[in-house]
């Protein structure tokens, strides 16, 4: 009995140090994958920026600190490129205000209707012009959706009017009124917008906005036709891929989820598609109804983009309509200051397709291409530790970039009049931009 009594005293305090060991294992673990996933150790960085050095970029990079200062994430999961994808997808943002505007309906030449939404500005602009903001939503977006309800209160505060185009067929209680929904870059919808707000605003100027896919229109817009850039102040595209043909084999890869955001992106459309069935398949219209069994089984967007989309424009080839439909091949002619934003963790845009923005802002001067290291797809939350601000770093610097330009066209004329009094080259050399 002595014996025993001793092995039993002798093992019994090893076994909760065994236990000890393994929970600490378990934490380390955890705390492992936390750390990993939510990309915490990341450090925080101002954007890198690809530009020439002018006059204009230096007084855009003296003027709108949202360029040169760093972008600070919320600390415990906005370095994860996922989860700001994630907040942006399912939230879009926080505390989303209500603006108030007037929907206009325009007739296109092949019996489509085109809608956009108007809204005034709820003050004057800090220069004392009339501008309005034309802006592109992403794919299968409208003025409803959340971060465009933030961005246009921000920008109607500032005193800009704002004008934002729905896509042909993403508002859900619009019906189409042809056989044909918006695409990868087709730009007649918004070129309809642009000439509605020339005509009823004939003193307006206009400042270009464009969210992922609507960044691929705008640019595609203005570089089809230079004369579409006719009273256009400057160009703004966030999260953009540029080229849907080299994005195509990206997405079909499963590095950074990138397969299943295609998936999901696929089954939004469907949807999209198939709540205006009627419109575009009981009519005779260009896509057959045999083409619906591939539509169904569609996994990916390239699927729907073959099976249904190319066939709006009469495209033979799905190489066909994504060489047709991007903006790389027409970027190169926008001439008006451009600024392309994207974000390094950007979940849907491949880093190899970053080499088109930068290689452009490397060749022209007129370009600034921003890239910063966190951000996501269209979230660019901003906050302390956990609860992100309504506002996000995207808006102010669509915003900063926007009153930076139009203070640099009011001043022009200072740089190029010839004999200015002294007196009056005193007063505003303290706000003046850099020599011309």
């Amino acid at each position: 009995m002595n014996v025993h009594d001793a092995d039993v005293h002798t093992i019994a305090p090893e076994l909760p140090a065994m236990f000890d060991g393994m929970k600490l294992a378990a934490v380390a673990t955890v705390l492992y994958v936390i750390v990993r996933c939510l990309n915490l150790k990341s450090p925080t960085a101002p954007p890198d920026l690809t530009y020439q050095d002018t006059p204009l970029s230096r007084f855009l990079l003296k003027s709108c600190p949202q360029l040169t200062k760093e972008y600070i994430p919320p600390l415990l999961w906005g370095k994860s490129g996922h989860l700001q994808t994630a907040l942006y997808g399912k939230l879009g943002r926080v505390s989303s205000p209500h603006p108030c505007g007037i929907r206009k309906y325009l007739p296109m030449q092949d019996g489509a209707t085109a809608t956009f939404d108007l809204f005034e500005p709820l003050g004057d602009h800090t220069t004392g012009g009339d501008i309005t903001m034309v802006i592109c939503p992403g794919i299968g977006n409208h003025s409803e959706k959340h971060y465009i309800r933030t961005f246009v209160d921000y920008a109607q505060k500032d005193g800009y009017r704002c004008a934002v185009l729905n896509h042909l067929g993403a508002l859900p209680n619009i019906e189409l009124t042809s056989p044909r929904m918006f695409t990868y870059g087709c730009t007649w919808e918004f070129a309809a917008m642009v000439g509605y707000i020339k005509r009823a605003f004939p003193q307006t100027q206009l400042i270009v906005v464009g969210f992922s896919l609507g960044g691929n229109i705008v640019c595609k817009f203005l570089g089809e036709n230079r004369t579409n850039q006719e009273r256009v102040l400057c160009c703004v595209s966030v999260c953009q891929g540029y080229s849907a043909l080299r994005a195509q084999e990206t997405f079909l890869q499963w590095d950074h989820c990138r397969r299943i955001y295609n998936f999901l992106m696929a089954d939004n459309m469907k949807k999209i598609i198939f709540s205006h069935r009627q419109s575009l398949f009981g009519r005779g219209s260009v896509t057959i109804d045999a083409n619906l069994s591939g539509l169904y089984t569609a996994t990916s967007l390239m699927q729907i983009d073959d099976n249904i989309m190319r066939k709006f424009h009469g495209h033979d080839s799905l190489k066909e309509y994504y060489e047709k439909e991007s903006c790389v091949h027409y970027i190169h002619n926008v001439d008006v200051p451009l600024l392309l934003v994207n974000s390094a963790d950007d979940p849907l845009v491949h880093d190899s397709l970053l080499t088109i923005p930068r290689t452009l802002a490397a060749k022209k001067p007129n370009v600034i291409f921003a890239l910063t290291l966190h951000g996501g797809h269209l979230g660019f939350f901003e906050g302390a530790v956990l609860f992100p601000q309504p506002l996000t770093w995207m808006d102010k610097v669509i915003v900063g970039y926007a009153n930076t330009i139009c203070q640099w066209e009011k001043q022009k004329p200072i740089c190029q009049g010839g004999n200015l009094s002294e007196e009056h080259k005193n007063q505003t050399r303290a706000s003046e931009p850099e020599p011309c």
